[in-house]
């Protein structure tokens, strides 16, 4: 539901009026309580978007990189040898 302004041009109050969009215009000042309130025209707020997926971060790949060179296969194994001991 969105939040009206409105203007009384006999008292100059401003105040706001959060209401459906299908309720009808308040008429009624609340400060001097003479009718003729006028609705202003407002700008909106615009968009709020809230929790994950709206970010370019929340897209990234989450992959660990990859490492150059020797591919899948495993390094091989070098096997120490022991000087004979004399």
């Amino acid at each position: 539901m969105p939040t009206y302004e409105y203007v009384c041009p006999k008292c100059h109050h401003a105040f706001e009026h959060f209401q459906s969009m299908h309720a009808a215009r308040l008429t009624t000042c609340p400060k001097c309580k003479k009718k003729g309130v006028k609705r202003l025209v407002g700008g909106g707020s615009g968009l709020i978007f809230k929790g994950t997926g709206f970010y370019i971060t929340d897209y990234k790949n989450k992959r660990a990189p990859e490492k150059s060179g020797g591919g899948d296969k495993p390094a091989p194994a070098k096997s120490e040898t022991k000087p004979a001991a004399a």
